[in-house]
């Protein structure tokens, strides 16, 4: 894999630790650190389980890094030797498997679309990621890649993500469109065509859903566009945030409570496993010829180590040849 290692709020300072948690955690994978070098050999010194996996780790320099507040259009002109344009370079190459970055999104998507192209027979590339349900991870797209969406867009959005979880060991998965009802009738002109499309694609199409159903676990895909997506993610992090946040709070008011905490610890480490988001970081850019997975840019290494893991599997899964294999039968299909 390629990383980007200068990416994010934090750069080598926890992509270093988190590249190196991960390549023991996982002896046949091999990582290519990008970025500049002086801070990367810097920041691999202070860690001396470095040299227990140097074998399957190096350095791939570049001389610029892009910054999380500058312009995609910015980038894309004026950083065409930053860590990020060059570790999706090394996977339109062939160098790499996959580009992991916590870089900035916008320039991450600007370039990896021109670099790499879109897919034939999809548009629009959509973010994807999993979202905690009683049920178990749902996969959501689109989450901010693209505002205003067509039927199409969306059409294409449930196929791709319908693959994406059949990657993930789940047999003919379940997708819904996400609106303000289950019934056929609600929402707007654009989700009603996109839910006939839906209907008639080689696909298990469950019907509309609301957003509760995410957390039910309704279906294993939910289909959406990226303004409402980005909406349904950040909302999903501050919830969690906050009842973790109130929980701890309940339990500190008294010491009879203290201890009711201590002896409630066990059930209270499962639930913040079950709802903590870093455990989800990683989001899958689909559509574009090459994988491109892309972590929160605020994450730390127990986070980032989670985005690397989720490319991994979408390499080992054949996450990219899946796809064009049903875009393609979805062409046939049409014609």
């Amino acid at each position: 894999m390629a990383v980007d290692a200068m990416g994010g709020d934090h750069g080598p300072s926890v992509t270093i630790p988190a590249v190196l948690d991960f390549l023991e955690r996982d002896p046949a994978a091999s990582v290519i650190l990008v970025g500049l070098r002086q801070p990367l050999e810097a920041q691999l010194k202070r860690h001396a389980r470095a040299s227990l996996v140097m074998g399957r780790l190096k350095i791939h320099e570049a001389t610029q890094q892009v910054e999380m507040d500058e312009s995609p259009a910015f980038a894309l002109k004026n950083k065409k030797d930053s860590s990020l344009r060059v570790a999706i370079n090394l996977v339109h190459n062939g160098e790499a498997d996959c580009c992991v970055s916590a870089g900035n999104t916008g320039a991450l998507m600007a370039t990896a679309r021109f670099v790499l192209k879109m897919m034939p027979g999809i548009e629009r590339p959509a973010i994807a990621t999993t979202i905690p349900s009683i049920r178990g991870p749902v996969y959501v797209l689109d989450l901010g890649a693209n505002v205003d969406c067509a039927p199409e867009h969306l059409l294409q959005f449930g196929i791709m993500g319908s693959i994406l979880a059949t990657a993930a060991e789940r047999p003919e998965p379940r997708v819904g469109l996400l609106n303000i009802g289950h019934e056929a009738i609600k929402g707007n002109e654009i989700i009603k065509r996109a839910a006939e499309l839906l209907r008639n694609a080689p696909i298990r199409f469950h019907g509309n859903v609301e957003g509760n159903d995410i957390y039910k676990g309704t279906v294993d895909v939910v289909v959406c566009d990226g303004f409402v997506g980005n909406i349904v993610l950040k909302s999903s992090e501050g919830l969690a945030w906050m009842l973790g946040q109130m929980i701890r709070e309940e339990f500190k008011r008294s010491l009879w409570t203290k201890l009711a905490g201590l002896v409630a610890m066990p059930v209270l480490n499962r639930f913040k496993r079950h709802v903590d988001h870093r455990r989800y970081n990683g989001a899958s850019l689909l559509g574009l010829k090459g994988l491109v997975v892309k972590s929160h840019g605020g994450a730390d290494a127990y986070a980032f180590r989670h985005a690397l893991q989720y490319a991994v599997e979408e390499v080992r899964s054949d996450v990219l040849g899946r796809i064009q294999n049903a875009v393609q039968q979805q062409e046939v299909l049409a014609s």
